[in-house]
């Protein structure tokens, strides 16, 4: 197999999913022998980038003011110098600059293109360069629909959905209970103390991850004579307090401060979730994936979560029994009551894991390239 060069565009490298998935192809292409170079404004990550023996180039595409498109020359010029055969552009400015960057290149030595859209950005004809690639790249289900619905000009022939995967020896299953796990977690938050059910929101500390829903959920569940407890790591961050004073407002009203804990964002999120008797997912905005999902059902946790976006997509697929209509608090109530008295079998296997998502990405390149080569 020839040697590839692909070159993938994002606006940084700091953290995120994106950045994430950036990484891991190129991984992948490197062990598969390809090279690989991301270009973006750097960031962090570079260092951990160039340590999988990928490249970087420091080009500031994904700053909005019009002097960015001075960068469309220097990527052209780039590209035909590197002799790159795939562009693989991650968000929407960079994309912009790649597009203009092709357009004026010839047809003999032009890169293909490939878009990934990771998320459900609003419909806007900014937003409608992400389904202009050759081969446009859906994180699942939800957003392949999403893109055929909002831009129907787009061929559904182009659409490639592959999910994002987790790498599963990093989130191994343990047994249910897991009292080494469960101790951990109380040590550390002594809120956590308890012989009750523990319930684990992670998430970020905005309104949009449903904090408030997990707060009334533990309150009815506590007026039940359930002596369960919350866990939300990375509800606290800085730049938050005001939505954290007022999540605390709304703990207080319910009665339930002395067996919640709200900390930042936690660097052993695997052994969080074996802490746990069960996962929440109840963000308010549907989300493109949810990788939360897949994460704890590996561990082997059941998740609830509201019905909707990339969440209620795998829930359906891999644990029914947690899926329930958005923002319908009964059904929430009920559903959690049941999962916690009878858990549910966790999925013998998880589908979307890391390898088979850069398996899939890899087959994208080279199902381009080898149309370029048998014509």
């Amino acid at each position: 197999m020839r040697r590839l060069t692909v070159v993938q565009l994002l606006p940084a490298l700091e953290s995120g999913g994106v950045e994430r998935s950036t990484l891991e192809i190129a991984e992948a292409l490197v062990r598969a022998g390809h090279r690989a170079i991301v270009v973006s404004a750097g960031g962090r990550l570079v260092p951990a980038l160039q340590s999988l023996g990928a490249e970087h180039i420091t080009l500031p595409i994904g700053r909005k003011a019009l002097s960015t498109l001075r960068h469309v020359r220097t990527l052209r010029a780039l590209l035909q110098r590197e002799g790159v055969d795939v562009l693989h552009a991650r968000s929407r400015l960079p994309a912009w600059i790649g597009w203009f960057a092709l357009r004026g290149m010839a047809a003999s030595i032009r890169p293909r293109w490939v878009t990934t859209v990771h998320g459900l950005n609003s419909a806007s004809r900014y937003s409608r360069i992400m389904a202009s690639g050759e081969r446009v790249i859906c994180v699942s289900g939800t957003v392949r629909d999403y893109v055929l619905e909002h831009y129907p000009r787009t061929p559904a022939d182009r659409l490639r959905v592959i999910a994002r995967g987790i790498d599963t020896s990093a989130f191994a299953r343990t047994s249910c209970p897991d009292s080494a796990a469960r101790e951990w977690a109380m040590a550390q938050h002594p809120a956590l103390s308890g012989a009750g059910p523990l319930l684990l929101l992670p998430g970020r500390g905005t309104r949009l991850k449903g904090h408030g829903d997990a707060v009334d959920l533990l309150a009815r569940l506590r007026a039940d004579g359930i002596d369960a407890r919350l866990w939300l790591p990375g509800a606290r961050e800085a730049g938050r307090e005001r939505y954290i004073a007022e999540l605390e407002a709304h703990v207080a009203e319910r009665g339930v401060a002395a067996c919640i804990a709200f900390t930042p964002p936690t660097a052993h999120i695997s052994r969080a979730y074996a802490a746990s008797d069960l996962v929440l997912q109840l963000s308010h905005k549907p989300e493109a994936f949810g990788r939360t999902v897949i994460e704890a059902l590996a561990v082997g946790r059941p998740v609830l979560g509201w019905a909707h976006g990339g969440v209620g997509e795998l829930l359906r697929e891999l644990q029914p029994e947690g899926a329930v209509a958005p923002f319908d608090a009964d059904a929430l109530h009920a559903a959690a009551t049941r999962l916690l008295a009878q858990p549910p079998r966790p999925p013998d296997t998880i589908p979307h894991t890391l390898r088979s998502m850069q398996d899939a990405t890899l087959a994208v390149y080279d199902e381009l390239t080898d149309d370029r080569r048998s014509n």
